[in-house]
């Protein structure tokens, strides 16, 4: 699958060492327990959950307060938050730390979808230089030894461009690391990351590890990317999706011998299939619910199965199947023994979308601070659910 080694290099979060510099980005509705656990499986890393909003944790929500608990196997437990308010974000983190319920906490400034940025959150947040400031240096203050990270966008659009500022803010608050994925909130997933401006991170935040984020679609693309931008580490995200075993090939190709198998994985048909049945399985424990752990097996049965010889009816069927016995018929009927599929099978995965003008609160990129209407937006912005 791969062959490029990069030299060994483990990553050091706060008082966290990773045997390799490999992160899994949060992803709304798929790093939930059932995947960080068999992403785990295959390699070494920090495997973050789905971002969690503020809010709903301050108020424990129900699903939240689901969505933030660990099996017991996975050490460190890491938690993304979002939030927009200063005084829910520390409240959100000192929950986390008197109740111990996380051993790393990242922070989300990156997020573009258009019902966080309209309100002025994710990665229209850090245009509000005092209020970025205010958000990072009361979480970092309220998290204590347990490391605080910052995940963030290049910024707005090529106009408005926030991550070097953001970068300073974040280190002199006291961050543990930061993490760059380097497209606009503009870009959306669109076009070719800008690489170049993980370089420049790089070169301005000199005392945390930078991490890069954005095309790393093979180990090879890891280790390029860190020979290119002398990156510490690199954050993956759509690059796993339907295919939990890259952290095999990012840890044998940048970590430490104890990282990974020496052998790197054979993705016959046969190894895809039985990836795709543990997965179904430890979603069905997850929700504690056959039912709901199949149907939320149906989002991945594109991904796992791209480029291999599996026909559209079988994959429809597989995308409607409620029981892991169904699920078991189905795959038993496949080809087993097919060879792993080469290119059709690498790439991009998951939806990129198409560039676009960002959804803002009303004269957002007037000011680089806060105003009154920018205040009212804000409120809003505080989402009462997680996940997405």
């Amino acid at each position: 699958m791969t062959t490029a080694l990069a030299p060994e290099r483990t990553l050091r979060i706060g008082p966290i060492e990773l045997d390799a510099p490999v992160v899994l980005a949060p992803m709304a509705g798929i790093t939930n327990t059932a995947f960080r656990r068999l992403c785990r499986e295959y390699g070494a890393g920090l495997y973050v959950s789905e971002m969690i909003t503020t809010r709903a944790l301050v108020e424990r929500n129900a699903t939240t307060m689901r969505l933030i608990t660990h099996h017991e196997s996975e050490k460190p437990r890491s938690i993304q938050l979002y939030g927009v308010d200063p005084a829910t974000t520390e409240a959100a983190v000192r929950l986390l730390v008197e109740e111990d319920r996380a051993d790393h906490i990242d922070l989300n400034f990156g997020c573009p979808v258009p019902k966080v940025t309209r309100k002025g959150g994710g990665a229209a947040l850090p245009w509000k230089l005092g209020l970025f400031r205010e958000i990072v240096t009361r979480a970092a203050r309220a998290a204590g030894d347990i490391p605080l990270t910052v995940k963030m966008r290049k910024g707005i659009d090529g106009d408005h461009l926030t991550y070097l500022d953001a970068g300073r803010i974040a280190e002199d608050a006291g961050v543990a690391a930061v993490a760059l994925h380097a497209r606009t909130a503009s870009e959306f997933y669109s076009g070719t990351a800008d690489w170049s401006a993980i370089t420049k991170l790089k070169e301005t935040v000199t005392s945390v590890p930078v991490l890069g984020n954005g095309d790393i679609w093979s180990a090879d693309d890891a280790a390029r990317m860190m020979a290119e931008t002398g990156c510490d580490g690199v954050v993956v995200g759509r690059g796993c999706l339907g295919r939990p075993w890259l952290f095999g090939d990012l840890a044998r190709a940048l970590g430490g011998p104890q990282a990974a198998p020496a052998e790197p994985v054979d993705a016959t048909l046969g190894f895809v299939a039985a990836a795709f049945r543990r997965h179904a399985e430890l979603l069905v424990e997850f929700f504690d619910d056959e039912g709901r752990g199949c149907r939320d097996i149906r989002k991945h049965v594109a991904w796992y199965f791209k480029g291999y010889p599996v026909g559209g009816e079988l994959r429809a069927s597989l995308a409607t199947a409620s029981s892991l016995a169904e699920i078991d018929d189905l795959l038993s009927t496949l080809d087993l023994d097919a060879p792993y599929p080469g290119a059709a099978a690498e790439g991009q995965r998951g939806r990129a979308g198409t560039p676009k003008r960002p959804a803002l609160p009303d004269g957002w990129l007037n000011s680089r601070e806060l105003g009154a209407e920018a205040s009212i937006a804000l409120a809003e912005a505080e989402l009462d659910h997680s996940g997405g």
